[in-house]
């Protein structure tokens, strides 16, 4: 079984990636963050802090930055990523999500969100709809800093040594 945690980069997805390692190396499960790109938009990106104000759209650049996003947290994790199409709807980001999570067989899925626990079936939001899935179970993580992440964070093995990526 596998946990998979969809990945932007955002504060809330890196305190969902850290918990469900720190849930992961309890239980002996591997840990997947997953992220999806809609290619060549540049302003989606910019948006989620992929690139700087100026920079062009480059997928490799988009993939690398979040892939050492992933590694700075939680270097044993695994990383992976989708494109879909530029203007690509919420839903279809969603459903990527969903369709990677049942192709690993996830046994829990950790999506940090604002409103996913208030609202599972909301249209806007992805975590809500990835949370509504129920091939999995879901744990919505809402705080961005509760007290003991960074402490766990921090003395966590998994912090030792570099992915695969850059080896």
């Amino acid at each position: 079984m596998t946990f998979v945690v969809p990945f932007d980069g955002s504060e809330l997805a890196a305190a969902a990636l850290v918990r469900a390692v720190e849930f992961g190396s309890v239980l002996d499960e591997r840990v997947v963050a997953a992220s999806v790109i809609p290619e060549k938009n540049a302003a989606y990106a910019r948006e989620r802090g992929w690139l700087e104000s100026d920079e062009p759209f480059d997928r490799e650049a988009v993939v690398s930055a979040l892939h050492e996003d992933v590694a700075s947290l939680t270097p044993n994790a695994e990383f992976r990523y989708e494109t879909v199409g530029r203007h690509a709807a919420t839903g279809t980001i969603a459903k990527r999500i969903r369709k990677l999570a049942r192709e690993v067989d996830a046994s829990m899925v950790f999506v940090g969100s604002e409103n996913a626990g208030r609202l599972v079936s909301s249209l806007s939001s992805v975590g809500g709809t990835v949370a509504a899935d129920d091939a999995y179970d879901v744990v919505i993580v809402r705080h961005r800093n509760p007290s003991k992440v960074s402490r766990v964070a921090d003395a966590s093995p998994h912090r030792v040594g570099k992915s695969d990526f850059y080896r």
